[in-house]
């Protein structure tokens, strides 16, 4: 049990207990769309879509259109520093409540000791934003770090799990009044990856294709509009797996050989790894061949989703799911270089799938 943990938690590592509530994208778009404003938000972090969402929703929404020609500035940190942007920021606002600063690449700026100041008194007419994009404030900045956040909003946009992005596509075509199956869902996951900006820009496509008396993203409509092949693809081949179809395998990892955008070892190693983790947690439910009794042990919203794990039971003993796992660690650390100077990922991909089916 210890050995299967530990194998775990080389992917998803343990939460501190000491670590403070995270600000969120919700919590913040929540307070901006009720228009109590911060007179301080500080945007940072490798996933650009959110601070961009932020700091467009507070350049459109926080004034009149009348106010912004006089009142909102937006400011490159290539361009200006830290005592002007702080100049600007200390400004009135004309004929209006308040102003809007946007600061973009916020993270060339070098001397932050006047902003620091800044933020211990900020102008409560003044909505500075910062975006620091590609990275977050040093940690040895305590006093920094701190003046923000007693001042207004620290957030960190952080990259998305490969294994969060099914629910990221669930709810962002729900909030657009249209559906789409598990199938389809993990064909955009694999086929696009965690990059925000291009998966939503896909998914706006996918919606302007669906008619309106049909709000209905199929895998017919994915291939139509992504070009991910509906009967090739990572979730087919996680199918193939899970019911140990090595013909059908076989012939999904000579498609991605010979059409590498359709799918490929990036893809596959989240998918198949959420699911062998989930397979050896089901050999500990107390009541492992009831599909609802097993559903609940998962943490599943609908029993059906567990009969892929009744299948893998059967397929696979408890002791080849350890081996799998820690397969797919060694597989995980020679696609990042270690241990292995050469194999492509191609290779890789045939080498775990091979070990996993025999």
């Amino acid at each position: 049990m210890l050995y299967y943990l530990s194998i775990i938690n080389y992917f998803v590592p343990l939460s501190s207990n000491m670590a403070q509530p995270a600000v969120t994208y919700d919590s913040v778009m929540r307070d901006l769309q009720s228009r109590q404003f911060k007179p301080l938000y500080y945007l940072m972090g490798d996933e650009p879509y959110y601070i961009d969402k932020i700091s467009d929703w507070i350049a459109d929404h926080v004034l009149q259109p009348e106010e912004r020609d006089f009142n909102q500035t937006i400011l490159f940190g290539s361009d200006v520093n830290a005592s002007q942007i702080v100049d600007a920021a200390r400004r009135y606002p004309m004929m209006a409540e308040r102003q809007v600063l946007i600061v973009k690449e916020a993270q060339i700026i070098k001397n932050t000791e006047p902003l620091e100041k800044y933020f211990k008194q900020p102008m409560p007419s003044t909505v500075l934003v910062m975006c620091h994009k590609n990275g977050k404030i040093d940690g040895r900045k305590t006093g920094y770090t701190k003046a923000i956040r007693d001042a207004g909003v620290l957030f960190e946009s952080k990259k998305l799990n490969e294994r969060d992005l099914p629910s990221f596509i669930e709810h962002y075509l729900k909030d657009r009044q249209a559906s789409i199956d598990p199938k389809s869902m993990q064909m955009i996951a694999g086929a696009i990856g965690a990059d925000l900006s291009r998966l939503t820009s896909e998914l706006d496509k996918v919606l302007l294709s669906l008619p309106q008396e049909d709000r209905r993203v199929t895998p017919q409509v994915v291939e139509e509009q992504i070009g991910v092949s509906k009967d090739y693809n990572a979730f087919e081949l996680r199918d193939a797996l899970v019911n140990r179809n090595i013909l059908k395998a076989n012939e999904i990892i000579k498609y991605f050989d010979k059409n590498p955008k359709s799918g490929g070892l990036y893809a596959l190693l989240p998918l198949v790894f959420n699911y062998f983790q989930n397979l050896m947690i089901s050999y500990y439910c107390p009541q492992k061949n009831s599909q609802e009794a097993l559903a609940q042990w998962l943490d599943m919203k609908s029993p059906w989703g567990a009969r892929d794990y009744l299948t893998g039971m059967r397929n696979y003993s408890g002791m080849k799911v350890m081996q799998i796992i820690s397969k797919i660690r060694e597989i995980d650390a020679k696609s990042k270089g270690l241990d292995n100077p050469n194999t492509p990922s191609g290779e890789l991909m045939k080498e775990l799938i091979f070990f996993i089916l025999h």
